[in-house]
């Protein structure tokens, strides 16, 4: 009862070659942007298109004892549900994660010839939106599944959930999670393909991610713009006021997070798990961003900046309000200026503490008095993942050297995926395979986005495996 692993890999090669590039490709092309930034979404007909494009593709796979169904509730984004029946009914379960929504596209900011809804295959790597995240994880996890089933092979029951709101927060995900409970069951374990990947060499697993809280930060002095000859100097700038209230929670220099809160201790296995990915990654942590003139890193040793990256928290400036165009700018003080921000907390935070110290430090005793607010969107947690059982850890390490001639790497991932925290919580004595190939250069959320096709094949080929060897260790 074993995989043959060169017959495997023809077979994914080939189905990824063949038919999951083009399907991809057409995925691309639908600008179905996640509701936080499309709020015609549910209306505008690029969700439906991207759902029946995915679900046609499922159907023709023809895989024995699928079902699937999509999910639709009033003023909620649906999600794509689908079963595969287990060897000998085992009711052992697996659950796989993926989702279809997309970033915004930064059509301005791509580089000439690729656009974010367009699909361009250039050096291996298929260029455009969301193709690495996360549209490819439907299509891999039922290559997957047919995989071992063209061989005969057992596996456990699966359910496959793909989601349409992760790029906002997964705000439709537990709710769905309680309706589906009794389909869903109680897996023993989750693999998740919307994660990172250190290099293009080994599979990668991560043991970490951080959590995210989005609010903005709003301050107003006066109830209509003034000439700024006559006001400034007596009427503070709202800008002004802004910059001292952004130096109580971070450190304008070193960017050191000042909120109690949001400084926690960093394990000393977490801590190896980043000098071991130093180890491996070297400046390829530095390199695989595209620096402008002679900009530096806000350190330079590897390890350090991998921990920042990872466990440590941030503040990033994602958006402002108040100010005109260049072109249109007079010489008024202006009334006010609205910023958002976007912080990332350590994978152990607590949002609601960080909530509420983030508000109570912004809004007291506010500067010159000037009317300051912070309204804070729902705060995701983080994630860390449990210890790997033996037969998980021997499993991935045989199958990366199998596929990657290099055994897999593990390294904690900056970005979140909500859903993760969720399923912690809710099965605490799973076993979690979050791995994904956002690799060096792949750039989701910015532009000239691309998933790397050969890697994506050899990931598929160790999801195999460790579906195979998850039926074989619980039977």
């Amino acid at each position: 009862m074993s995989l043959d692993s060169k017959l495997a890999f023809d077979k994914i090669s080939k189905v990824w070659d063949a038919d999951i590039v083009p399907t991809l490709s057409k995925y691309i092309e639908i600008p179905n942007q996640s509701p936080q930034f499309d709020p015609e979404c549910l209306t505008n007909g690029f969700q439906d298109q991207a759902i029946e494009l995915m679900v046609d593709w499922v159907k023709k796979q023809n895989v024995e004892g699928l079902t699937m169904k999509v999910v639709r509730e009033p003023n909620r984004t649906p999600l794509i549900f689908i079963n595969v029946d287990g060897t000998n009914n085992t009711q052992e379960t697996v659950m796989m994660y993926g989702h279809m929504d997309k970033q915004p596209p930064m059509a301005e900011s791509w580089s000439e010839g690729l656009g974010p809804w367009k699909a361009v295959m250039r050096d291996g790597k298929l260029y455009g939106r969301g193709g690495a995240d996360d549209g490819y994880a439907i299509f891999a996890s039922i290559l997957a599944i047919q995989t071992l089933k063209e061989q005969k092979l057992p596996h456990s029951r699966i359910v496959i959930l793909i989601e349409a709101c992760e790029e906002s927060g997964s705000r439709d995900l537990p709710h769905y999670m309680e309706v589906c409970a009794k389909e869903i069951g109680i897996p023993s374990l989750v693999i998740c393909l919307d994660s990172g990947a250190g290099n293009y060499e080994q599979m990668w697993l991560t043991t970490s991610l951080r959590g995210i809280m989005m609010g903005t930060l709003r301050v107003k002095v006066l109830r209509e713009g003034v000439h700024s000859g006559s006001g400034s100097g007596i009427v503070p700038s709202s800008f002004r006021v802004l910059r001292q209230l952004l130096d109580r929670v971070e450190d304008s220099v070193t960017g050191k997070v000042h909120l109690k809160s949001l400084n926690v201790d960093i394990s000393a296995k977490d801590q190896q798990f980043a000098k071991e990915a130093a180890a491996i990654l070297g400046d390829t942590v530095i390199q695989k961003f595209p620096w402008s003139g002679s900009c530096q890193p806000v350190a330079s040793d590897i390890q350090e900046l991998i921990l920042n990256g990872t466990w440590r928290p941030t503040f990033s400036y994602v958006g402002v309000a108040g100010f005109p165009s260049l072109e249109q700018a007079g010489n008024v003080l202006r009334t006010e200026t609205s910023l958002r921000l976007s912080v990332r907390l350590p994978p152990t935070a607590d949002p609601k503490l960080v909530e509420a110290e983030l508000k109570s430090v912004l809004e007291s005793n506010p500067p010159y008095g000037a009317e300051v607010s912070m309204i804070v969107d729902k705060g995701m947690s983080g994630w860390t993942a449990p210890p790997l059982d033996a037969w998980l850890e021997d499993t991935l390490r045989s199958a990366s050297q199998r596929y990657y001639s290099k055994p897999f790497a593990a390294i904690g991932e900056g970005g979140s995926i909500p859903f993760m925290g969720m399923l912690g919580e809710r099965f605490p004595k799973t076993q979690f395979v979050i791995t994904g190939v956002l690799g060096p250069g792949s750039n989701a959320h910015g532009p000239n986005e691309f998933i790397h096709i050969d890697f994506a094949k050899k990931l598929t080929a160790c999801v195999t495996e460790v579906l195979l060897q998850h039926y074989k260790v619980k039977h």
